[in-house]
């Protein structure tokens, strides 16, 4: 498990909910809620440079039947948009199928009414996103989901027969 905190990005139409993991990488919590707009990506860059987070995971709500729709299209806009925002601080995308509806299930199963507690539901989704992200990371040995610097790196140099780069 690589060590390090990480922040756990819940991305929504009206709200962001943010999780962190302690410096191990054990555990996530519930940290707080991002009106979404004007100012959002300065106080999630904000938030990083509080916890010294190594890494940012963000939710990609990928349907059911394993395909990306509309909500997954502006996941991965904000996704990009935070990266440019946080470079060189990695950004990786990790499926939230059902994060949501965990967290409210969680909070009906305490006995507490969703209504008026939308923000904590937020920050609740965005810590099981992270949570499950570092499960899998421990698990797995490798870096959840994916990155959104992967596939972008430069051309590989080809060499010739007498140890010469050509592009």
């Amino acid at each position: 498990m690589r060590a390090g905190v990480r922040l756990g990005i819940d991305v929504g139409t009206v709200r962001i909910g943010i999780a962190r993991s302690d410096p191990a990488g054990s555990v996530a919590v519930p940290v707080e809620t991002v009106a979404r707009g004007r100012g959002d990506l300065d106080r999630i860059a904000a938030l990083v440079a509080e916890v010294d987070a190594v890494e940012v995971i963000v939710g990609l709500p990928i349907s059911l039947s394993g395909r990306e729709g509309p909500a997954a299209s502006k996941a991965r806009e904000f996704a990009r948009a935070l990266a440019t925002r946080l470079s060189p601080v990695p950004i990786r995308l990790v499926d939230e199928r059902l994060s949501t509806v965990g967290a409210q299930r969680n909070f009906r199963d305490q006995g507490l009414s969703i209504r008026g507690t939308r923000e904590r539901i937020d920050q609740a989704a965005a810590a099981i996103i992270l949570q499950s992200a570092l499960d899998a990371e421990r698990s797995s040995g490798a870096p959840p989901g994916t990155s959104l610097t992967e596939g972008r790196r430069k051309p590989r140099q080809k060499r010739d027969g007498k140890g010469k780069d050509h592009q």
